[in-house]
């Protein structure tokens, strides 16, 4: 079993899930952001790889 199905098994009903892109706003601030989110009690944390070609993700992204 892996950690996301153990999260989900311990049955909390609120899970802070974060989303940030990897390398944003500067490379070396990826690893700090993840330290931090972890800190300050993500349990949950997805991180995007930024795309070479945004205008194939759609306008959302774009």
């Amino acid at each position: 079993m892996n950690r996301i199905d153990k999260l989900f098994q311990q049955g909390k009903n609120n899970i802070l899930s974060v989303y940030f892109t990897a390398g944003y706003p500067n490379l070396n601030d990826t690893v700090p952001v993840i330290q931090s989110l972890e800190k300050n009690g993500v349990e949950l944390i997805e991180i995007g790889i930024p795309f070479s070609d945004p205008m194939a993700d759609g306008p959302v992204i774009q």
